[in-house]
């Protein structure tokens, strides 16, 4: 499939390490891995730091035509802390490069010939006004992809209003199961079963699908009428940053191989496991490495 993915590139900064990462970026990373050809826009600074993000992304083998250098803004970090399960938290460093990318006409008419399958957004990156109207008038193309929204909501990074209207734009939606009862206050709804939740919203904004990741738990997931809820995977955790972008990488390789419902959980489940096993947001897999991850 052909997938363009917008949003934010930054350095993890976990201790005196730091792993690239940014929701969006992970994703596109994980993407390539499972097989498709995907564009990612976003931008860098004119920096040590945004030499290292080409640098890194060359050697993935995704193209970085669409990453723009700034200057006078310097190439986003988060500082990460872990918590004793290996749960991160984050803080923001911003703005930054990555708030002010540039999609130009060329550009634009580049990436829809052919015409994308899937456009993927998140929310941190909408915050800045530049990038937002890039992202609509890159949704507004009506080339016929599906929207893929994973709302990865963080602190201080998102409007209820903003948020509601992402979600009215999207065809396949990803949230956690603590990002429930937040989107259900945006909405002045409330909802007593997960269930209830991703059948009350598909129903109301027309999503194909919606997925709510639960950590060790597992997924639930609502594929057309067919709701289901998939047991994860047990595995030795170094760190969780990034499985949840990896599952959305997952998740939408099933939904575009036409799998069936339990299948498209499975996978996402098994591929969001096995990299909460290894440190970094993106760190190196194959099939080999899915195939030997028991339950």
């Amino acid at each position: 499939m052909k997938i363009v993915s917008i949003g934010e590139v930054l350095w993890d900064v976990i201790g005196d390490k730091e792993h690239l990462g940014g929701a969006p970026f992970n994703f596109a990373a994980h993407a390539k891995t499972l097989g498709h050809e995907v564009y990612f826009l976003s931008a860098v600074g004119c920096d040590e730091r945004g030499d290292r993000v080409l640098e890194r992304m060359a050697q993935m083998g995704l193209s970085t035509r669409l990453v723009r250098r700034v200057e006078g803004y310097a190439t986003g970090i988060a500082s990460v802390s872990l918590n004793a399960e290996g749960q991160p938290s984050f803080r923001i460093h911003r703005p930054a490069a990555y708030d002010f990318p540039k999609l130009t006409e060329t550009d634009l008419q580049a990436l829809l010939s052919p015409a994308p399958d899937w456009i993927y957004y998140g929310t941190l990156l909408q915050m800045s006004a530049q990038a937002h109207e890039v992202t609509r008038k890159l949704l507004a193309t009506k080339c016929g992809a599906r929207n893929f929204y994973d709302i990865n909501l963080r602190p201080d990074c998102y409007r209820p209003q903003l948020v509601c209207d992402l979600m009215s734009q999207a065809t396949v939606v990803k949230l956690n199961d603590e990002e429930v009862p937040a989107v259900d206050r945006m909405q002045g709804r409330s909802h007593s079963t997960l269930e209830e939740f991703c059948r009350d919203y598909a129903e109301d904004l027309g999503w194909e699908a919606v997925c709510v990741t639960r950590g060790p738990a597992g997924c639930a997931l609502l594929m057309g009428d067919e709701f289901l809820e998939a047991p994860g995977y047990k595995t030795s955790v170094i760190d969780t940053v990034g499985a949840g972008d990896a599952f959305a990488a997952a998740f939408l390789h099933g939904l575009g191989c036409h799998w069936p419902a339990k299948r498209v959980a499975d996978f996402a489940n098994r591929v969001g496991a096995l990299v909460t096993g290894r440190a970094g947001a993106v760190p190196e897999w194959g099939i080999d490495d899915l195939n030997a991850l028991g339950k």
